[in-house]
């Protein structure tokens, strides 16, 4: 039996995974990433299946390490993470990842993505050459392509290339369940229908089963009963439709769907083809859309570089350079700028009695807190180790002060996990430039931190301005 290690520190996704594939194949567990790199090397599993987010070692580190190491850099890594962070994605497949599942865990999804990596080569051996020569051509035609329609219109178009069909089209399905055929092989470029799904049976029960739905006798077969008198004239025989799960929940809900005059049906060469389509389709779809809405790669990469890794907020370096800016605007338009430092009372008792995983969970979570109240103008910083900075462009005093309140009101009365109901509170200092009361950048630093630094010595969990 082959054998698949789970890495994930909480234990409910452990489960939902185990129990998902755990009648097919041995499952070993293991919580952090430096468990992955060891269990991997002990017990050789055929496929790795690994949370991004873990303490003591993440799952991109932990990826990076067994992709060069000689044991263990051949065996299929598939990560998982939030739909929402993108960029822990991107940074992961960078890291040598094969693949990715996003949270919530969908069970179809993940069978489908453990079988495509996990199939032997008899599973192949009935494809003819010119069939994997069209596979191969069609994965090097869409690949490179950034346009979804577009790679939507080649599928279509190397299907019916591969078989003889009547029609071959990619349709979507919405959150209403109003279907929409993208690209068929009889439509026009950028021509898009809307169809009723009432009218169409096997897409309906491909959406609801989330697996493929192969007909052999349209005329006959019990699920195209209450469309029958819709379908006599037709000249097709056959049809199959394979939904799109792969990354369903990056690309949505997509469903290839075949119709053929074929006389011996959808012969098991024929699925095959479809399914391999489906794969080839997916992935390339789900680059489309993950660099479309990234813009590119190198705008994010340049992105990341001005991030701090743990918070996500700007980093000390940018913060200053940002800084120097807004400080001249100011000045030359006479509008005010504010600055607001704050740093965590007892930082190091946290990570003494609760641990630094507990501790930059307690940094995190302040970071979104600070970029939630954060407008699109301002500049929200980790300005280093327990310290952050939040620059104010065209904010009076009153209104950094009314900030700098919120800020510490949210996270006094926020409960931070594993601590015991513990609160956590900060001590602030403000100041703003005004008039020309500043004369310079340093100086307006200088100012917010001995600001913050009195509120701490008159007793910390206040807010002092300058």
């Amino acid at each position: 039996m082959k054998k698949i290690l789970i890495v994930d520190d909480e234990f409910f996704f452990r489960t939902v995974l185990k129990d998902a594939l755990e009648n097919s194949y041995e499952i070993i567990e293991g919580k952090n990433g430096d468990e992955a790199i060891s269990l991997a090397i002990a017990h050789k599993p055929n496929l790795i299946i690994m949370d991004i987010e873990m303490p003591v070692k993440d799952g991109i580190s932990a990826c990076r390490v067994l992709k060069d190491t000689v044991d263990t850099r051949k065996i299929p890594i598939v990560l998982f993470t939030s739909r929402s962070k993108k960029e822990d994605l991107i940074v992961g497949l960078k890291a040598g990842a094969d693949d990715y599942i996003t949270k919530p865990i969908n069970r179809e999804e993940v069978i489908a993505r453990v079988d495509a990596h996990l199939r032997t080569k008899d599973y192949y051996s009935e494809l003819e050459q010119e069939d994997l020569l069209l596979l191969l051509e069609l994965a090097e035609n869409i690949s490179p392509v950034r346009n979804p329609m577009t790679i939507l219109r080649l599928i279509v178009e190397k299907m019916s290339d591969i078989i003889d069909v009547a029609r071959c089209s990619i349709v979507s399905i919405n959150a209403k369940k109003e279907v929409f055929v993208k690209a068929s092989s009889d439509l026009k470029n950028n021509q898009e229908i809307e169809l009723d799904l009432s009218k169409y049976p096997e897409i309906n029960k491909s959406f609801e089963t989330k697996k493929a739905v192969i007909i052999n006798d349209v005329k006959n077969d019990p699920l195209m009963a209450s469309v029958r008198e819709h379908i006599m004239g037709l000249d097709y025989n056959s049809i199959v439709v394979v939904p799109i799960i792969k990354k369903e929940n990056v690309i949505g809900t997509f469903f290839l769907r075949t119709a053929s005059p074929l006389k011996d049906g959808i012969t098991d060469r024929i699925f095959k083809l479809c399914q391999l389509v489906v794969n080839i389709s997916a992935s390339a779809l789900e680059n489309a859309i993950l660099f479309e809405s990234m813009k590119t790669a190198q705008e994010f990469f340049k992105e990341m570089s001005i991030r701090d890794g743990l918070t996500k907020l700007y980093n000390h370096r940018h913060f200053y350079n940002r800084l120097e800016e807004e400080f001249s605007r100011a000045l030359r338009y006479e509008s005010p700028l504010s600055l607001v430092f704050l740093d965590i009372d007892g930082f190091k008792r946290v990570n003494d009695t609760y641990g630094h995983s507990n501790g930059d969970q307690v940094l995190k979570q302040i970071g979104d807190f600070i970029r939630g109240l954060a407008r699109e103008s301002d500049l929200p910083a980790r300005y280093g180790g327990e310290e952050f900075a939040v620059l104010l462009p065209n904010t009076t005093a009153e209104a950094a002060l009314s900030v700098a309140q919120r800020l510490c009101t949210s996270i006094r009365e926020h409960k931070f996990g594993n601590m015991n109901d513990e609160h956590i509170t900060v001590s602030v200092g403000v100041a703003t430039v005004d008039g020309g009361n500043i004369q310079s950048y340093d100086q307006l630093v200088r100012l917010a931190d001995e600001a913050m630094y009195k509120a701490k010595m008159q007793g910390k969990d206040r807010i002092s301005q300058a």
